[in-house]
């Protein structure tokens, strides 16, 4: 089956993919695209997964880099591909190079994974952005790791790719109170669900993030990765339904 890659036009034309679940080879609560090294899937399979994506970005395998994501705020620049197993890769959730060949990769199954790119500056970033890494500063951390190497925050573009949408992404109080306690104008990405539920606004929260640190633009893909069971994989989808295990897409940018 051929890959599924959306894409955006304010990325353009740097080359870049939010991928689906379609168009991979594991199996079993895994079918399809799963390039997820940390999942319970067999290795090999995986390594399918990501040599596809790897051809799709026109890299070769060793150079389409991911880290070990730890859902902080940390942002790295990369100048040569990452080749260690992934227990030893360096923990990190956001990336950024203006090394050419190299394609910067997140995975999630519900977190945000974005995408920027200067390409005027020939700068791109890659960042996986949880509510934990959203709200520590991971996207403003990739920013100013961008500049660092040459990029200019007005020109930068920013796109969110599949995450999970509010309507499916019920907290606890106390969950909202983390981000009360950090500013209490973020309770606009809160509504109420359940009794005793809130429902959390992560893309919302997101763009919010992006928008206020000045960047030329920011925009999010509209979907939602718990909903849409045929094109994504979803941590809480699988938790809800109490399976052993989930797979992980990819997100991958490359200049």
């Amino acid at each position: 089956m051929t890959l599924e890659i959306l894409t955006a036009n304010s990325l353009a034309p740097v080359r870049h993919g939010f991928f689906t679940r379609r168009g991979g080879a594991s199996s079993g609560i895994f079918t399809g695209l799963n390039c997820g090294l940390g999942s319970s899937d067999q290795q090999e399979i995986v390594t399918i997964n990501r040599a596809r994506v790897a051809a799709a970005m026109q890299v070769p395998p060793d150079h389409l880099l991911t880290v070990h994501q730890i859902h902080s705020a940390t942002a790295l620049p990369v100048d040569a591909p990452i080749t260690a197993p992934i227990s030893e890769r360096p923990r990190a959730d956001a990336m950024v190079t203006a090394t050419p060949g190299l394609a910067l990769a997140v995975l999630t199954a519900d977190c945000q994974p974005v995408l920027f790119a200067d390409a005027q500056a020939g700068v791109i970033g890659a960042a996986h952005a949880g509510w934990r890494g959203a709200l520590d500063g991971v996207l403003d951390a990739t920013i100013i790791a961008m500049e660092g190497l040459g990029a200019t925050r007005a020109n930068i573009a920013a796109v969110i790719g599949p995450t999970i949408s509010q309507a499916a992404y019920e907290v606890s109080p106390e969950f909202m109170q983390d981000f009360l306690a950090t500013d209490s104008e973020n309770a606009r990405f809160f509504t109420e669900g359940a009794p005793g539920k809130m429902q959390f606004n992560l893309p919302g929260f997101g763009l919010a993030r992006l928008r206020g640190a000045g960047i030329g633009r920011a925009e999010w893909t509209g979907h939602c990765t718990y909903t849409d069971e045929e094109r994504f994989y979803s941590y809480r989808r699988a938790t809800h339904r109490a399976e052993a295990d989930y797979g992980r897409q990819i997100a991958a940018i490359c200049l």
